[in-house]
């Protein structure tokens, strides 16, 4: 019972992925496709997991750790430079 239940969570969560990177290609304003981004890295760590849980096993945990960091990284890197045009402050 535990193994269809997650197998038809991976299904809604690839959905959701699918979603969120329709979203990022044809957002609307630079601000919606930097949310979206936000969340498919989100749904990614959460599929990943997912995917451990079905597998028993922990081998992907370090994918995990780089992808939320990356995401975390670039979500404030592209914040940054929308609000004010560059990345790096040069003072």
């Amino acid at each position: 019972m535990f193994q269809t239940i997650l197998i038809v969570v991976l299904v809604v969560m690839a959905l959701s992925l699918f979603v969120c990177f329709i979203r990022t290609v044809i957002g609307p304003t630079m601000s919606d496709r930097i949310v979206a981004l936000d969340a498919f890295g989100i749904n990614l760590i959460g599929f990943i997991g997912l995917v451990m849980i079905l597998q028993e096993t922990l081998a992907y945990s370090e994918v995990l750790l780089v992808i939320a960091i990356l995401g975390f990284i670039g979500t404030v890197a592209l914040s940054k430079f929308i609000e004010r045009g560059v990345v790096f402050d040069r003072d």
